[in-house]
This record gives structure tokens, C-alpha cells and sequence, in this order.
């Protein structure tokens, strides 16, 4: 609206939130099309709405996400996620919930498989993962949660005879509970969790399955998830991101589809210039860095650049691969109150490449 308004120069203001909180809420809607290796051209609608129950000078933004999206591929994708900062930022709920109804592609395991031996999976996925943690120091804060996945109408169908691939089928089953309690260590000094501009995070989650809670096997996970945002050059309005993203298996033997793996954290934004599940493994090593610079002076059009490295082992012999990607992007911002952005990224990796769509940053 500021782009096609009759806004006088002097009243125009892209600084982010943290210095407009005199409104309750800050929305963002986003129809949109897009395309990626894994869903091909999508249609999509997204809606964004960051908040503040603190007008302190440190208060956290909290947002709530949602979007609908249905795809060339004919998958379905119903994520509902929030992160809550109570007044006075003493607590911090979060609420990570998705529907999936996915076919699509999986390699096997490592970080050595072979692109041309895909086969397609399809299933249909519920996941709630519910965690609550308490201020004991700042901004470091510890809690516990409960994460729930299941899995079922799996099925796993071979590229060359079109039909169901019994050996692979028996070994992946046709469904499967995650189930358990989790424990979780949060430092979090950013102020827009939309756009982070400074501070850091850090997210350590020590998740353990449990057979009498609902779970069909017994095993233990550790999620290290840490990211730096710096001001460079000092003063400028331009960003450089860092991020480290290690997802390892403590103890058990997981299904395929909880093992760790390409795009598939949270937010399913890790590995840039691969398709989703190219790589999969017991324990996999993610780090990223970004460079986030405005295009615009007014912050309507910025532009990015990113390079990251991914490594997995699989659950046979460990594997050295190191697996690079690499790309570049625009950010189109939505709302300068909250920072939303539109993200636009084409990335490249070891014999592939493609598009990638995101309403906020990538992270």
C-alpha cells in the first residue's frame, strides 16, 4: 500500500517492528503459485500474523502461520504453527502441527546414493509437537513438551514396474507411531523471529520415544539447531545469517521416513539446491550462512545469497560426502511492520537444482 499510496516522504517508515507497537496485529495474506522439485507447480495460500502481548522495550514478536497448499503431484499440505511469548516474556509456547497427504520420492540411505535410483512413496502424516518452557536466566529458557507423529497408507511403488516394491514395503511398513516426551533448552535473543535482523538462537530438543505411550519403537533423538545474525556492514541495513542444524540419533532403530534427512526439519527449508529426502540418515550435520541485503532503499526489494554443506551416515557404514549448495534469491516484503517477507530462491546442488518458495525467512 505505501508502493501505490499518496504517502508523504516524511511519514514513510521501513524500520521493523520492534518500533511499531502500537497496533495489536500485523497481518500478511498470500495467495500464490509456485514450483519445486518435490511438489512441481503448487498452489498455495498462506496467511502470517505477528503480534505483541509485551510493549516492553525487549518484547518478542509472537506470530501464528498457516497456509494450504495443493500441488501438481496431488499432495496436500495443512500446516497450523505457533510461537507464543507470554507478557513479560516468561514463558514461550510453541505449536508445531501438520497434515500431509505426500506422495513423493525417496534414494535410500547415506549421502553416496544414486539420483536415478529413486522410488515413489506415498503416505499420509499427522504430527503435534507441543513444547512449553519458562525464563530461568534472560533470554535462556528450559521447558518439556510432547511430540505425536504417525504415518500410515504407506506405500512404496517401484519407477519401473509401477507396482508395490514388496522388499522395500516390508522393511518401511504401512505405518508407524512416534510418540513420547521431550525436553527442550531455548536461548533466544532475537527480537522479530519473522526477520531476524541481530541475536541469536539456539533450540535443543532431547527427544525419547516410548512403546507405552503409543510408540511402535523405543528410541531417543538430539536436535541442536543454532543460528547467528550479525550486522555487516556495521550500521548498514544488511544481514549476514549463519545457521548449524544437527539432527543425531541417540539410541534405537527409527522407520525410514523419522530418519533424519533433506528439507524435512521443521520448516522443511534445510539443503537448498536438492529435492526434498535426497539425502537420509541416522545422524545428519547441516550448516548454512546467508546474506540478506536490501535492493530498495525503502526495504520493499532485498536480495540474497547462500551457500550450505550437508553430510549424513547412513545406517550401515558412515559415508565422508560432504554435499554442497549454493543460490541466490529475492525478498519481497510483505509487511515492513512485522518484516514478512515473500522469498523467492533458486538454488543448485551436486546434479540438481530448482526453485523454492517461503513466506518469512528461510530461517
Amino acid at each position: 500500500m505505501d508502493v501505490f499510496g499518496k504517502k508523504k516522504q516524511n511519514q514513510q517508515n521501513d524500520s521493523h517492528i520492534t518500533k511499531q507497537k502500537n497496533k495489536n496485529y500485523f497481518f500478511a495474506v498470500v495467495p500464490a503459485a509456485g514450483y519445486t522439485l518435490q511438489t512441481g507447480f503448487a498452489g498455495l495460500l498462506s496467511a502470517n500474523v505477528g503480534f505483541y502481548n509485551d510493549k516492553g522495550k525487549d518484547a518478542k514478536i509472537s506470530t501464528i502461520t498457516a497456509s494450504i497448499t495443493y500441488s501438481q503431484y496431488n499432495q496436500i499440505i495443512l500446516p497450523l504453527f505457533a510461537d507464543i511469548w507470554s507478557k513479560g516474556g516468561k514463558y514461550n509456547f510453541i505449536s508445531d502441527n501438520r497434515y500431509l497427504s505426500y506422495p513423493s520420492d525417496i534414494f535410500g540411505l547415506g549421502g553416496a546414493t544414486d539420483p536415478n535410483q529413486d522410488h515413489t512413496i506415498d503416505f499420509n502424516q499427522i504430527k503435534l509437537h507441543q513444547t512449553l518452557v519458562r525464563k530461568i536466566y534472560k533470554d535462556l529458557y528450559a521447558g518439556v513438551g510432547f511430540y505425536y507423529d504417525h504415518y500410515w497408507n504407506i506405500k512404496v511403488i517401484s519407477p519401473q514396474t509401477r507396482m508395490i516394491d514388496v522388499f522395500i514395503q516390508k522393511e518401511i511398513g504401512t505405518s508407524e507411531t512416534a510418540s513420547g516426551p521431550v525436553v527442550k533448552l531455548l536461548y533466544d535473543s532475537r527480537t522479530n523471529q519473522i526477520n531476524p535482523q541481530k541475536g541469536s538462537f539456539l533450540n535443543v530438543v532431547l527427544r525419547q520415544n516410548l512403546q507405552e505411550l503409543g510408540s511402535d519403537n523405543e528410541w531417543a533423538s538430539l536436535l541442536i539447531d543454532a543460528r547467528e545474525y550479525i550486522n555487516f556492514p556495521k550500521g548498514s541495513k544488511n544481514t549476514l545469517a549463519l545457521w548449524s542444524y544437527n539432527w543425531l540419533t541417540l539410541v534405537g532403530d527409527l522407520n525410514y521416513l523419522l530418519l533424519p534427512s533433506t528439507g524435512w526439519d521443521d520448516q522443511y527449508n534445510t539443503g537448498r539446491g536438492y529435492v526434498q529426502s535426497r539425502f537420509r540418515g541416522k545422524q545428519m550435520i547441516y550448516f548454512e550462512s546467508e546474506y540478506r541485503y536490501r535492493i530498495s532503499r525503502n526495504g520493499l526489494i532485498g536480495g540474497v545469497v547462500f551457500f550450505n554443506v550437508e553430510n549424513f551416515v547412513g545406517n550401515l557404514r558412515p559415508y565422508d560426502t560432504f554435499l554442497p549448495g549454493y543460490g541466490a534469491g529475492l525478498r519481497i516484503k510483505l509487511n515492513k511492520k512485522s518484516g514478512a517477507n515473500l522469498c523467492l530462491d533458486y538454488g543448485f546442488g551436486k546434479g540438481s537444482s530448482g526453485f523454492y518458495v517461503n513466506l518469512g525467512e528461510v530461517f
